[in-house]
């Protein structure tokens, strides 16, 4: 069994540190400053246009700002499938910390140049990003780690998501860049992780098996494997990558069209639209953009809010974590069903208890409870277990087109939910947190009953265990194109694979 090195927990920490946790914070900070946000698009306004807009407009405006981000996100997502072809994993997480510098400055310089469409394009640049980045560090990590460890490296991203999202709470207390003054400040600190990743990241290997599937570079896999393994033998997993690249029809990198289309990965592909549209409609992002107002609407007084908010940042760290070390105990689908039901119970909790909260002024501390339990139990699987098992499910070629395919639907709900909420709270009232309810409970009914576990498995493992449900004989997942490549010998030397 191979051992954690300093080497695999550094490339986890630092790709997720200026990528994922970026997304963390890109999703929390703007609902800090939320009114000075407004009261800065109502002041242009007034200035350029010599015109008052109505508040509806300006709900409007903060609304697509908010979740401009999430289009910027699919965007980038739709990029990964040519991006890691063309640059590989590690190249791709490296040229994309551009679009950090760029989205940072517009966001930092808007209240200056005063222009609100500053704002609005800065975030969807940072959006692209965070779409890129967060298809790629789990490909990435999925990629390079062993397979007894591929559940706890796969989750360090969420960890990092949970870490922005706190981060940016803390920061946006009115005792720190929680003023108006500040909000451009606030908003462009992400360009400070991705400087130390831009420094660091590029000293690591690229992911082997790309060096290998892709570029048919034997050298240079041992030597990343090496790098990433140390003293451990890696002749076996040099043989698992080969047999994985003999069972492909083509090392080229499928389209997804031709993933869409394609009989064999039927069920993993609709597994992975289930859980990554579950993960984004489960009401999360609700919690994330719109805290401050669901704390306000459950009864909690003003100045408190802020810190109350901050607490439920803490727990999401502390949950991510607690998800992180037990996943290579307790499996995948534990994590997944457990973490859906629990935010499914709270969803229904925060309606029940807002409705009684004319009654019983107890029931706001309840409320406040049903919110901390979604993000809990959010974080504790449903956060990074998608993100994981999308990169399980798939062998090499397949893998960036189901990277896409995941993203893009991820996005897109990600992005329906940050602009429709406010509306869906004003038209159905708490009534809104029941459809959250039953979407949770329907992602952990199909987890129990459509998902393997994937714990401990090989890529060739694991389409196998999906063969039977797409009607696939085992035949047809082996017996496809062989290339020829060197073979290590139980010695360490290279020899020519015969046919």
């Amino acid at each position: 069994m191979t051992q954690l090195t300093r080497s695999l927990l550094a490339v986890a920490f630092l790709a997720s540190f200026g990528s994922s946790m970026l997304y963390g914070y890109n999703l929390a900070v703007v609902n800090s400053p939320a009114q000075y946000i407004k009261d800065f698009y109502n002041e242009t306004m007034i200035e350029t246009y010599d015109w008052v807009p109505d508040e509806r407009l300006l709900t409007v405006l903060y609304s697509l700002t908010v979740s401009i981000f999430a289009i910027g996100g699919m965007s980038g997502a739709l990029l990964v499938g040519k991006l890691v072809t063309k640059f590989g994993r590690k190249g791709t997480l490296v040229r994309s910390t551009m679009l950090v510098f760029i989205g940072g400055a517009l966001m930092g310089f808007s209240r200056w140049c005063r222009n609100p469409a500053m704002v609005i394009v800065g975030r969807f640049i940072t959006g692209i990003h965070s779409g890129i980045c967060l298809s790629v560090v789990p490909m990435y990590l999925g990629e390079i780690a062993p397979k007894n460890l591929r559940g706890f490296l796969g989750l360090v991203p969420s960890i990092h998501i949970c870490l922005g999202v706190f981060i940016a709470q803390v920061l946006g207390l009115s005792e720190l860049l929680g003023k108006e003054e500040h909000w451009p400040v606030l908003l462009s600190l992400i360009v400070f992780p991705t400087s130390v990743q831009l420094m660091l990241l590029p000293w690591f290997p690229e992911s082997p098996r790309y060096l290998l599937i892709e570029k048919e570079n034997v050298h240079a896999t041992i030597a990343a494997l090496k790098w990433f393994r140390t003293r451990a033998n890696i002749q076996a997993e040099v043989e698992e990558m080969q047999e994985e690249q003999r069972s492909l029809s083509s090392i080229q990198t499928l389209s997804v069209r031709s993933l869409l289309t394609d009989r064999c990965v039927r069920w993993q592909v609709v597994t992975i639209a289930v859980v990554n549209v579950g993960m984004q409609l489960s009401g999360i992002d609700a919690i994330w953009f719109y805290t401050n107002d669901i704390f306000k609407n459950a009864g909690i007084p003003d100045p408190f809010i802020q810190y109350t908010t901050v607490g439920t940042g803490a727990i999401e760290v502390f949950s991510g974590m607690l998800g992180c070390f037990t996943i290579e105990r307790l499996g995948r689908r534990p994590l997944m069903i457990g973490g859906f039901l629990f935010m499914g119970l709270c969803c229904a909790g925060i309606t029940v208890s807002v409705l009684l909260q004319p009654q019983l002024s107890l029931m706001r501390y309840i409320s406040v409870g049903c919110v901390v339990g979604i993000i809990a139990g959010f974080c504790i699987g449903p956060a990074g277990v998608p993100f994981l098992i999308t990169a399980e499910l798939f062998k090499q070629s397949h893998r960036p087109a189901a990277y896409t395919v995941a993203g893009c639907l991820n996005w897109l709900s990600n992005f329906t939910i940050g602009f429709v909420f406010p509306f869906l709270e004003i038209a159905m009232g708490p009534f809104c947190y029941l459809l959250f309810c039953v979407i949770c409970l329907g992602v952990a009914l199909y987890t129990t009953f459509i998902i393997p576990e994937t714990k401990n498995k090989t890529f060739m493992e694991i389409s196998q265990m999906f063969a039977a449900r797409n009607n696939i004989l085992e035949e047809e997942l082996t017996s496809n194109g062989h290339l020829k490549l060197p073979l290590m010998n139980r010695y360490g030397t290279l020899g020519q694979l015969e046919e």
